[in-house]
């Protein structure tokens, strides 16, 4: 568990990054690399080329949250398009048969999208960047193979439409969804679109929170490439912390001792199971877990060069 010297003086933090149309998570990673001038960034959650939206990264220590932070729920706008089947499940593949969406009515299609929600199976798209036998689908696919990806379980909190409207034998839904880490949109639209018999893919999506992030705090790349000083834009791990979990105000000898790396006993007052530590300083030293009567540290944090929370 321990941290050397220069790492624990490295400027460490999370930053919301509004993903623009046309580029991989990966080419935000390497923007970001540059405009911090570090190796050690990392992202909770791939973005399609075409989806835009949030986009969390960690930026030195601040890479031990995302694993964390992954398993939260996520919230986007997408736009269904019924009438054809694609390829890859959205507008970049191929698109199948067309089939007329006129006879198609509002209550047919609320029912179809009522046994999407709640807890559902799910088979991932085929072109998805899940790892079969070490290489990701889309690979596999790309080199000509067939994969056949298990269903997974995942929940689909909410699933609402915001607007439909025809475009000749097409029919675009919009909706508004919440759901659970690793289900994916694309899926239910092409779920839905065999649901009701026309075929279905994804023409547009947007991620509009992760978690507790909000894209109204999210970056925009241009201004961040071109700030003074970017780290005013990102928030600390103990703002992170703070809007994620539980929290436990630690007093010196507390402090020290996790830093220690020393178990400290379960707080009485908190109840949950997985809680942020907080030293005298308003810094995050450890994410803990309830062991017995004891904090467990899944993650310890160096001390020198984070700020304190201003939450």
């Amino acid at each position: 568990m321990g941290i050397s010297a220069a790492v624990a003086q490295m400027p460490a933090g999370l930053l919301l990054v509004d993903k623009p149309a046309g580029i991989t998570s990966h080419d935000v990673v390497a923007r970001v690399r540059r405009i911090f001038n570090t190796r050690k960034v990392g992202h909770a959650g791939t973005l399609d080329p075409m989806a835009t939206g949030v986009l969390v990264l960690g930026i030195n220590s601040g890479t031990r949250l995302l694993g964390h932070l992954t398993t939260s729920h996520k919230t986007y706008l997408g736009t269904i398009r019924l009438g054809a089947a694609s390829s890859t499940d959205d507008r970049e593949g191929e698109l199948g048969p067309l089939t007329r969406t006129s006879d198609l009515q509002a209550d047919e299609i609320e029912a179809a999208l009522e046994e999407l929600r709640g807890e559902i199976l799910q088979r991932p798209s085929s072109v998805s960047a899940i790892k079969i036998d070490g290489r990701r689908a889309y690979a596999r696919v790309r080199d000509g193979q067939v994969v056949d990806i298990p269903e997974r379980s995942v929940t689909v909190f909410n699933l609402e439409v915001v607007h439909m409207d025809s475009h000749g034998d097409f029919l675009d839904i919009e909706v508004n969804v919440m759901v659970s880490s690793g289900t994916y949109i694309r899926a239910i639209a092409r779920d839905l679109g065999v649901a009701l018999g026309v075929g279905g893919h994804l023409t547009a999506l947007r991620r509009t929170s992760v978690g507790a992030f909000g894209q109204e705090v999210a970056n925009d790349l241009g201004l961040l490439e071109s700030a003074a000083d970017p780290w005013v834009h990102t928030l600390s791990l103990a703002q992170v912390a703070t809007l994620t979990w539980p929290i436990f105000d630690m007093g010196v000898d507390q402090s020290a001792a996790v830093r220690m790396g020393q178990r400290i006993s379960w707080p009485d007052e908190c109840a949950q199971p997985v809680i942020a530590l907080i030293d005298h300083q308003g810094i995050l030293a450890a994410i803990a877990q309830r062991v017995d009567e004891s904090c467990a540290y899944i993650a310890v944090f160096p001390s020198g060069a984070q700020s304190p929370s201003t939450l």
